[in-house]
């Protein structure tokens, strides 16, 4: 498996700008995809982006046109910029990474959008 290591997470304005990051180490030439999901108070998590080995990339409809993944294969990383913000993008967001056989989650970044 593989350790991964959330960083940018914050406070922000509605309408602002973040980039969260996730620094895979370990196993990494076994991964398949690498992802974001978040989880809201009270809610299940859900999927944000995915970035697959190649370039194909998939997203919630509710992020559609606001939020970028993008991956770094010779820094192991994985960002996912985030842009036009709302209140309801207020979660934790956890980064993930999966193989074959299994899958891993980073501890999660808290990301507050709010005046």
């Amino acid at each position: 498996q593989v350790q991964l290591v959330e960083s940018g997470g914050g406070l922000v304005q509605p309408g602002g700008s973040l980039r969260l990051s996730c620094a895979a180490s370990g196993s990494i030439l076994s991964i398949a995809a690498m992802g974001w999901y978040r989880q809201a108070p009270g809610k299940q998590r859900e999927l944000v982006a995915t970035a697959s080995i190649g370039t194909s990339t998939n997203y919630a409809d509710s992020v559609k046109g606001r939020f970028t993944i993008s991956r770094d294969n010779t820094k192991n990383t994985v960002y996912l910029q985030m842009n036009s913000l709302k209140p309801e993008d207020t979660a934790v967001y956890y980064c993930n990474a999966r193989a074959t056989t299994w899958s891993s989650w980073g501890q999660g970044t808290q990301v507050t959008v709010s005046s």
